[in-house]
């Protein structure tokens, strides 16, 4: 491979940040186009009255997958971000006062499930036996491996079928937990990704044995922290990285992409482009102007898309010591809410909740004596549910904040010292999210793998996927994990 080798990839978060450093580091000279004014995409980063606020992922559970960029460009981890381990993983909470402190601890965990259910304690070893296998077949050895063929697919069939992969994660963990609070504790990771528990696959259980074979850890400075470092990382090997770039089109020529052009006018060439914008619009607007493009859009826009996300930002003027990094606040109702997240037409009465409360882990994200959260609730998409939230939006925030008082943080607004909302129109004109869903495709099984949008485009040879809408699937490993198997292609394509 000669230096004239120019590749472009279009969006700044996760997946692009990984995906560049690998074309970087394996020698392609490549420029990242960033449409906002910081990188990190979906884990954006506010600042607020001193308080510094994480828009996105703040779960890490694979820093195995982030060391590996590191040691590819020849450098440490250690020297760019510090990862800090979060103890307990979770807190789980429940209305009636009950709670699980999930941890990586087996005599707390039997301790705990006991309390729930004292048969369940065998059942959770067999549900984990379950989750590890899980684990080896989806993660470690198809986590990173583009399907771009069936025949990939049928290669898989037997594994995927001896692990009932056609069942859903509540079903299966149903099969070995008998208390209904339990079966919601380790059913409920899907979420986390974009799946409905009672409908996703039941490969993604894998989620629970990846963080027991890693941890959950959270970078000191927040998530933020860790984007800036993979930014540092990829310029200190001569990426260019340009903020305020945004992509209008990439550019083509017959069956081949020549480049892209700015909605400013600027051109660039390049031999290769990925992008790590939504899916569709990927395919409707940035190829909007390609035959492949109107195909392949209107295609995937009959597909399932998962659900959107309300988020509230917000800085309180006092610690909260009661509280955990990570809270799961369960509401009355688990299927029946969970099924109007997915299908419904309209906001539920009801809601559970994540609660994030980074100051436990990092007490520099907020200023001195006070504590900086988020909290998300999962709402249906723009296309489910077509809801004004520049309405819905302020009272849905007072409904939480409501909520949160009386069961989290007393005495919540009385310490308010600044919020904002993110809404599912901010998902869609933020971050060109189709729908404003949160997390690309839904992960059912007939949208996984193969059936995923492929690493590499069918008909447009030099135009890559990277990110949540392709193989894997979202979720920081997912995307890391898109941007190895993306790469590989990129390389090999680029070496003929």
């Amino acid at each position: 491979m000669t230096d004239a080798k120019k590749a472009i990839v279009i969006g700044a978060g996760f997946g692009g940040l990984a995906l560049a450093i690998r074309l970087q580091a394996a020698g392609v000279q490549t420029t990242l186009l960033e449409k906002r004014d910081k990188p990190g995409g979906r884990a954006y980063v506010y600042h607020d009255e001193g308080f510094t606020f994480d828009a996105g992922p703040t779960v890490i559970t694979d820093p195995t997958a982030i060391e590996a960029l590191f040691t590819l460009a020849g450098r440490q981890i250690a020297d760019y971000v510090e990862l800090l381990p979060v103890a307990p993983f979770y807190r789980l909470c429940w209305e009636d006062g009950s709670r699980f402190d999930y941890a990586n601890d087996q005599a707390d965990l039997d301790r705990q499930i006991a309390q729930f259910n004292p048969r369940d304690v065998a059942g959770y070893q067999r549900f984990l036996s379950y989750s590890k296998a899980v684990f080896r077949e989806g993660y470690l050895k198809l986590g990173a491996v583009p399907f771009l063929s069936f025949r990939d697919m049928i290669q898989a069939g037997p594994q995927l079928a001896r692990l009932e992969a056609w069942r859903s994660v509540y079903s299966k963990v149903s099969s070995f937990i008998e208390d209904d609070k339990l079966r919601q504790a380790f059913s409920f990771h899907s979420l986390l990704v974009g799946g409905n528990p009672f409908a996703t696959s039941s490969i993604y259980t894998l989620i629970h044995a990846l963080e027991r074979e890693w941890g959950v850890w959270f970078p000191k400075g927040g998530t933020g922290a860790l984007v800036n470092g993979l930014v540092k990382l990829f310029e200190d090997i001569g990426g260019r990285l340009e903020l305020n770039a945004d992509v209008a089109s990439i550019e083509t020529a017959g069956e081949r992409a020549t480049g892209v052009r700015l909605a400013d006018g600027r051109h660039f060439d390049a031999d290769c482009v990925a992008s790590n914008a939504d899916v569709v619009h990927t395919y409707a607007k940035l190829l909007g102007g390609h035959p492949r493009g109107k195909q392949e859009s209107a295609r995937l826009k009959r597909k399932r898309f998962s659900n959107s996300l309300f988020v509230i930002h917000f800085g309180l003027k006092r610690p909260q010591p009661q509280l955990q990094h990570h809270t799961v606040c369960f509401g009355p109702r688990y299927q029946a809410l969970i099924q109007e997240i997915f299908k419904g037409q309209a906001l539920a009465e009801d809601f559970s909740l994540y609660l994030h409360a980074p100051c436990v882990t990092d007490p520099s994200l907020a200023p001195p004596g006070c504590s900086s959260h988020y909290v998300l609730s999962p709402v249906p998409h723009l296309g489910n549910a077509p809801i004004d939230w520049a309405v819905e939006g302020p009272r849905y925030r007072d409904r939480i904040f409501d909520y949160l008082e009386k069961h989290y943080i007393p005495g919540l607004r009385e310490d308010l010292v600044t919020c904002r909302i993110f809404t599912p129109n901010d998902f869609e004109g933020e971050l060109n999210a189709h729908l404003g869903s949160a997390f690309s495709l839904e992960p059912i099984l007939t949208q996984s793998a193969w059936f995923r949008p492929h690493n590499r485009d069918a008909t447009l040879r030099n135009v890559y996927l990277v990110g949540a809408g392709t193989h894997p699937g979202a979720g920081v490993p997912g995307v890391i994990g898109s941007a190895t198997a993306t790469a590989g292609l990129m390389l090999e394509d680029l070496h003929r």
